[in-house]
């Protein structure tokens, strides 16, 4: 893919100094109306071979478009509150809103590749590049514009300019030492580089090769190629109206669902509960304060039907913390900000740090719950979801983050009991809305939904636990025990290290 950025391609001064504002004036219009329609983002990823021009080009863009609108960033060395985090979630809170741009140098592909180089394993290399691909595939698939420019330089010009850089005093202190790195194990970084471009070189998120050897050449090509993607973007349909149809998930045949087998009723009694529950809430404080804990975190979902105890079921987690270890994140419709980001930007926000805790009372399962059932989502987004939810939990996990998902379920009937209790008091009535009597009547789609998500989220790395929540103090237990479990579990796994 690097062999016609080798050609030599040059622009002269005078075909520059007349293009140069035509370039700039186009790109000012496509900025402006980005802004103004608003239905995607854009990101632009600077990649390539040291001193081909990445640091010029950024500039250059900074300045030829309005810098109200776009953002830059670079991704050094991860901060402690970085490194207490999934990977990726330094580049989730750069992603840009729609109608917006963010220029990132490297941006997620620096860190695999310099991990690689300076001696990690090849199998690690290939998750990371593979994890990538399915990144961009998922921005793709929200409506990014994502635009992937590798600038080029073969190994003779990339010595050359080294050599030039370190003979002035004025210039030395633009060579780094991994510059010098790269140069001396050019073929071989090169040949990683090549095989991670190819992997991730994606319909939706092609790499742009640009030869960096001319400045004049290097800077319209980038330039005229950004307008015209934007330009392309602009024109086509919104991203709905553009999306393929995905089949539909077909019941069983006989009708019975995943959650039909499930025991919804308990024989705890309230004194046994009361007993039960003072010496979980004392087991769950004492791992939260194990020395060990500060490494790990965890991440509880919540989900159920209406009145099902969710609620309650939390406030007895939260009485056995210290109140600055976790944070409670309730979950309703997404916000305007939240609705100018990616689906799942409004939950990596929330992801705990080491050492913390983050309860979600409901959570991104939305997406193929209420979306799904309501029609606030379309089919492809919703079945192409599942994957999307699977892949975040797993970078939880991979960062050493307990995930941990309830479904609380009870009856038709209990719930229309607990319904009715609800509305005689006083205190409770907040509890119940027009909402909640309007889901009973999609129950069974409910129902078939929530099978759905289970069966297709339930992984090793993130189990669901089905909890039968007639019995609200049972309930409540069983909670409690597999939460301790859990990290009991983590904390033993991390001594056997």
């Amino acid at each position: 893919m690097f062999e016609s950025a080798q050609l030599g391609h040059k622009i002269d001064k005078s075909t520059y100094k007349e293009q140069e504002p035509l370039l700039r004036e186009a790109l000012l219009a496509v900025q402006y109306q980005l802004k103004e329609q608003s239905h995607f983002p854009v990101v632009i990823l600077l990649g390539g071979v040291p001193t081909a021009g990445k640091a010029e080009t950024a500039n250059l863009l900074l300045e030829w478009l309005d810098p109200r609108l776009i953002e830059s960033h670079a991704f050094g060395l991860k901060s402690d509150e970085e490194l207490a985090r999934p990977a990726m979630w330094r580049y989730w809170r750069a992603l840009p809103p729609k109608g917006k741009i963010a220029l990132m140098f490297g941006g997620w592909y620096a860190g695999p590749m310099w991990d690689y180089l300076q001696g990690g394993y090849a199998d690690r290399f290939e998750h990371e590049v593979e994890r990538i691909a399915r990144f961009e595939k998922m921005l793709a698939d929200e409506g990014v514009l994502l635009l992937k420019f590798w600038l080029h330089l073969p190994k003779d010009e990339l010595k050359k300019r080294i050599k030039k850089l370190e003979a002035d005093d004025r210039t030395a202190w633009r060579v780094t030492a991994q510059d010098k790195q790269f140069l001396k194990h050019y073929d071989q970084i090169m040949q990683a580089q090549l095989a991670m471009v190819m992997r991730t070189n994606l319909a939706d998120a092609p790499w742009r090769i640009i030869e960096g050897s001319d400045a004049n050449y290097r800077s319209l090509t980038v330039g005229k190629q950004i307008e015209e993607a934007i330009k392309h973007h602009l024109a086509r349909a919104t991203p709905k109206q553009n999306r393929v149809e995905a089949a539909p998930l077909l019941p069983s045949i006989d009708g019975l669902r995943l959650l039909d087998k499930l025991e919804l009723d308990g024989d705890l009694s309230k004194a046994d509960y009361a007993v039960k529950l003072e010496e979980l809430q004392g087991r769950l404080n004492l791992l939260t304060r194990h020395p060990k804990f500060k490494n790990t975190s965890v991440s509880l979902v919540f989900e159920g039907m209406d009145a099902a105890g969710k609620g309650g079921s939390i406030r007895r987690i939260t009485a056995a913390l210290d109140a600055r270890q976790y944070r409670v994140v309730p979950i309703a419709a997404p916000t305007e900000e939240e609705r100018a980001q990616p689906y799942l930007w409004r939950f990596w926000r929330h992801v705990p740090q080491h050492g913390r805790m983050t309860i979600f009372d409901r959570s991104w399962y939305g997406r193929v719950l209420v979306e799904r059932v309501e029609g606030y989502a379309p089919r492809a987004d919703w079945m192409r979801a599942y994957n999307e939810i699977n892949d975040f939990e797993a970078e939880l996990d991979a960062a050493n983050s307990i995930v941990l998902k309830f479904w609380l379920a009870i009856s038709k009937e209990e719930q229309l009991r607990r319904f009715e209790e609800r509305e005689k008091i006083e205190f409770k009535r907040f509890k119940i809305t027009d909402e909640d009597w309007r889901n009973r009547e999609k129950w069974d789609e409910y129902i078939v939904a929530a099978s759905d998500m289970i069966d297709r989220t339930n992984t090793l790395h993130a189990p669901w636990h089905m909890i039968g929540a007639n019995n609200k103090y049972q309930a409540r237990i069983s909670i409690l025990e597999k939460l301790c479990e859990a990290v009991e579990s983590r904390l033993q796994r991390k001594d056997k290290k």
